[in-house]
């Protein structure tokens, strides 16, 4: 959220400089992303009245004025401004004034004109891009430092608000915790009533009254909706990031940016008969303001008259009853939403709005009567008009419950670790403007209405804390009855795991177990995955079916930032729909990377080289050695959407699936626009800690090693990993080791065959092994292969 940092100060006295400010707002938990100045410097900009405007000889797009800045200083001065007219209060600068950039201004000649100065337009102060000229209020003097009126020595506050801090999504809302931590008085809302000068009501049905426990709306008739907005509220406004749209828009954004409630603006003229509140009909369809329309489910509640349907409650307002420049009465609509009603409506049609992300949080249900006389005042100084009275449908019952607290001493002291005294704690509470009074020694506290938030004893103290300052909390050494756990041995793995991946190069991160559902959808099309009923947000609407859908989102967020070499691994759970498990979801452990990029940095001495299958499948080899399962580890063919196919395989340990290995499938690869080659392993921690291998001590033989090399012809479709397997299985003593030298496909080789070199590595433990018995090992080795694979040797 942006606001001004001006209009935070109209709320509350601060005497603090702008960066002090900002601190205290992030250490309050309302984290500041960045803090700008509204305005590039510049000088000697003064007011002044266009008194002549009429259109250039040469050039229809310019306008050749005569500008009045004060004592009798006329300037000739060529515009070409849409909103260039006689009578309008403007900001000047007249040679020699000095514009943003040190840029001075300059006599000029255009089609033979003359060009004495400039009228400026937000962009040419640097305001904003806007190329409007800079409309000042018509009292304003003319002749003065326009500096001054333009209100501009301010600053853009731009803060990270939490979900669960509703409250502080207004202006009033961040001056109320400012003012507290300050222990300075908070301006009050003064608000008074605005008699009903006509008795013009509408009448309201409410058929969903827990959705909707309030609703107060008021006709104003015979307003002028062609009123240009007053600067002062289209600069708030501006400076918060919101445009200006029309005079009716501008009030509703401006007490919705400064108090926290959502006003609905109705031409009443196109309203039939009467307002309900209602859920949607089958078949029932919205057309919105852009003309898109959408089909309704009836599970949403929308705001309705006789015939048709004027909006989606607390989310967006439909066309049919729009403002426009037409519109000269109007119905005001103040409503407090049980934010449940509104946060799945969000979600299922993924509509937006600066209402809609307020009431999904909640808003204070006691604002509405204040908000809707507010927005009666702002109309009616504005826009002039005759207000009705207020038609009120308040369902008390349905109205959220006072929500009270016990706060126990004790609990507070263990938690926080030392003694806040008694008058601390009660003025702190007091200053957040929650109801308190000690009882049986202990606080009874009764949470305000703006704070849906507080729930728990917990969540007092942490209010406390807070405004306490944790700077403040003293350094007290931690006393506590230390106690040795038992280690399991697979937490010792993962230890060992975990830093082995460090030590080559991965980087360990922790992602959402909520993920894109179309992104997972592309890894894994045929399983279903686990939907979520109130997602943060579409892009992470569901639980995660594998690690890879997170790394491959960092993945190509580091690669956005020209980050060339990345090794990522992540451990955690993922979500299995399963009908055999409670809830119908089980959870699984694993343990996953992703490769891309270069093998190492840039080096001046030799070129880079892409990582490639057989690099991650080194490490993976490596890391099996660590649970001492290396050898009973083998790679199959196997098929995974996922995956490419001719650069993957699945993983087994015995005759048991342990996981993944591959390159990313090129159409997903293409589809996400990633670069260069990428490779990812997934392991399933449960499978891979199962086995136990039995560790056998072996003697150190000291006699010296044969080697044997052999050259077979076999079949195309045997792998070479089950040659190497029969290998191992014959069972021969004296054989310490079998590596795959070489696989040839080529000349003097049969179409459909393959050539694999294999050396023997040939030793005893006992004595010097003689060529006639290493002649005799080696032929019941190649015996063995032909009779299992009908292989031929090479000559």
């Amino acid at each position: 959220m942006k606001f001004s940092e001006l209009w935070l100060r109209e709320w509350v006295d601060l005497t603090l400089d702008s960066n002090t400010l900002c601190k205290q707002i992030t250490m309050l938990g309302l984290e500041v992303e960045n803090i700008s100045s509204v305005i590039n410097s510049f000088n000697d900009i003064v007011t002044g009245i266009i008194i002549e405007c009429k259109t250039h000889s040469n050039a229809d797009k310019l306008k050749l004025t005569k500008v009045n800045i004060g004592n009798g200083n006329v300037l000739n001065i060529i515009c070409n401004s849409i909103n260039c007219r006689v009578g309008l209060k403007v900001a000047v600068a007249p040679i020699g004034a000095i514009l943003p950039g040190d840029k001075k201004v300059k006599e000029i000649n255009v089609h033979g004109n003359v060009s004495e100065g400039i009228i400026c337009s937000f962009s040419t102060l640097g305001i904003s891009n806007i190329d409007d000229l800079i409309e000042l209020p018509s009292n304003m003097p003319i002749g003065k430092n326009a500096y001054n009126f333009l209100n501009i020595h301010d600053n853009i506050i731009e803060v990270n608000i939490t979900p669960n801090r509703a409250d502080c999504f207004s202006i009033i809302g961040i001056a109320r915790d400012i003012a507290a931590l300050n222990c300075l008085s908070l301006k009050q809302f003064i608000n008074k009533p605005i008699p009903a000068t006509i008795n013009d009501i509408l009448s309201i049905y409410i058929n969903e009254v827990n959705s909707c426990p309030i609703y107060l709306t008021r006709i104003i008739k015979d307003i002028d909706i062609k009123v240009t907005t007053p600067l002062w509220i289209k600069e708030k406004l501006r400076r918060c990031g919101i445009a200006s749209v029309n005079i009716l828009t501008d009030i509703n954004n401006y007490i919705l940016m400064e108090i926290g409630q959502p006003i609905q603006t109705f031409d009443l003229d196109h309203i039939d008969g009467y307002i309900v509140v209602r859920m949607a009909r089958e078949g029932e369809v919205l057309t919105l303001i852009d003309n898109k329309k959408i089909k309704l489910n009836p599970k949403i509640l929308v705001i309705a008259d006789k015939n048709k349907i004027l909006s989606l409650a607390g989310i967006c307002e439909g066309f049919y009853a729009n403002i426009s420049n037409q519109t000269k009465n109007i119905l005001l609509g103040s409503a407090y939403f049980n934010p449940l009603s509104i946060i799945n409506n969000v979600r299922f049609y993924n509509l937006n709005s600066e209402a809609s992300h307020r009431y999904e949080r909640g808003v204070d249900y006691k604002l509405q009567y204040k908000a809707i006389e507010y927005a009666t005042k702002l109309i009616i100084d504005i826009c002039n008009g005759k207000a009705g009275p207020i038609t009120d449908y308040t369902n008390y019952k349905s109205l959220p419950s006072n929500i009270i607290i016990d706060l126990n001493r004790k609990k507070l002291d263990r938690l926080v670790g030392f003694t806040i005294t008694d008058t601390n704690v009660s003025d702190i509470l007091t200053r957040l403007g929650f109801c308190i009074y000690k009882k049986n020694g202990k606080w009874i506290v009764t949470v305000p209405s703006w704070r849906f938030d507080i729930l728990l004893e917990e969540d007092l103290i942490e209010e406390i804390i807070r405004i306490f300052g944790y700077e403040n909390i003293p350094n007290i050494p931690a006393t506590t009855q230390l106690v040795i756990t038992e280690q399991l041995d697979t937490n010792l793995l993962l230890k060992r795991i975990k830093n082995f991946l460090v030590d080559k190069g991965y980087q360990e991160v922790i992602t959402y177990s909520f993920v894109d559902p179309k992104l997972q959808k592309l890894l894994h099309p045929n399983q279903n995955a686990v939907p979520i009923i109130n997602p943060i947000s579409q892009d992470m609407s569901v639980m995660r079916l594998s690690l890879w859908t997170g790394l491959i989102n960092i993945l190509i967020y580091n690669q956005n930032y020209q980050q060339n070499k990345i090794r990522l691994f992540e451990s955690g759970y993922c979500f299995i729909p399963n009908k055999k498990f409670k809830l119908g979801v089980g959870q699984k452990f694993m343990i996953a990377g992703i490769l891309s990029g270069n093998i190492s940095e840039e080096h001046w001495d030799f070129k880079p080289q892409l990582i490639d299958f057989y690099d991650l499948k080194g490490d993976l080899e490596s890391l099996f050695e660590l649970s001492n399962n290396i050898k009973n580890i083998s790679f199959h063919p196997e098929v995974n959407l996922a995956l490419h196919p001719g650069k993957s395989a699945a993983i087994y340990l015995c005759d048991k699936k342990i996981g993944f290995i591959g390159a990313i499938h090129p159409n997903i690869q293409n589809k996400l626009k990633i670069k260069n080659e990428t490779l990812v392993f997934e392991l399933f921690w449960n499978e891979l800690t199962s086995y136990k291998p039995v560790f056998k001590v072996q003697e150190i033989s000291r006699f010296p090693i044969n080697r044997r090399d052999i050259s077979i012809i076999v079949d195309e479709i045997i792998p070479a990993e089950d040659i190497i397997a029969l290998c191992k299985k014959i069972g021969i003593n004296q054989l310490v080791g079998i590596n795959l030298l070489d696989v040839y496909r080529g000349k003097g080789i049969s179409k459909g065959y393959k050539s694999l070199t294999m050396s023997l590595i040939l030793q005893d433990t006992k004595r010097t092994l003689k060529e006639e018995e290493i002649a005799i090992i080696v032929n019941k080795y190649i015996m063995a292969l032909k009779e299992k694979f009908q292989v031929t040797l090479r000559n």
